[in-house]
């Protein structure tokens, strides 16, 4: 009897075969969300998790200093909103403005400033964390320089108006210091 001789096997490049590819990824569960919503490149990194968590040495102080700018950014806000004359006046010293329409829309836009503050305190992502660290340096920055030039302009110095300058630049001093310390790299050990 002559034997039959098989087919010559034929070797099959997974690399480029994207079905075989996607079912062995499907096999070995990665690729997919898990139930935190974190898509795993491998075995490993579910078993591990995510390390971008643990990687954050965060200063001392810095959810203290996160907590006080979110109230204070939702104070001002709310006091924008609701008393606009009365935020003008304790500013500038001066009579109120005709349209309370400027000084309610800073307010709005405090708002929005302090809504992402309240949600980066919860937060432990590092960049998420410097990203508002600089938005709030570069906020206190503006309002430190329009006021300057307001004050130049009027040629009267108010008593408000010159604590709110020193207060903006001990606040622009203490984001920058937490924003570079948030982007330190840890030392190795």
């Amino acid at each position: 009897m002559a034997t039959k001789q098989p087919p010559p096997l034929m070797k099959k490049h997974s690399q480029t075969d994207l079905v075989s590819r996607l079912k062995t990824r499907k096999i070995l569960g990665v690729g997919g969300e898990d139930d935190d919503g974190e898509v795993h490149r491998s075995k490993i990194s579910q078993v591990l998790g995510n390390e971008i968590k643990f990687a954050v040495r965060e200063p001392l102080g810095l959810r203290l200093w996160q907590l006080v700018s979110a109230i204070m950014f939702s104070g001002v806000a709310i006091m924008a909103l609701a008393f606009p004359d009365q935020l003008y006046d304790a500013v500038f010293d001066e009579e109120p403005v005709s349209s309370k329409t400027p000084v309610r829309l800073y307010g709005g836009a405090l708002l929005s400033i302090s809504l992402i503050m309240w949600n980066a305190l919860y937060t432990a992502e590092k960049v998420v964390i410097r990203w508002t660290l600089l938005t709030e340096a570069c906020y206190f920055a503006v309002q430190f320089l329009v006021t300057t030039v307001s004050l130049v302009e009027s040629s009267r110095i108010a008593t408000g108006a010159v604590l709110l300058l020193v207060s903006r630049a001990l606040f622009i001093l203490i984001s920058i210091y937490y924003y570079y310390q948030v982007g330190r790299r840890p030392k190795k050990v």
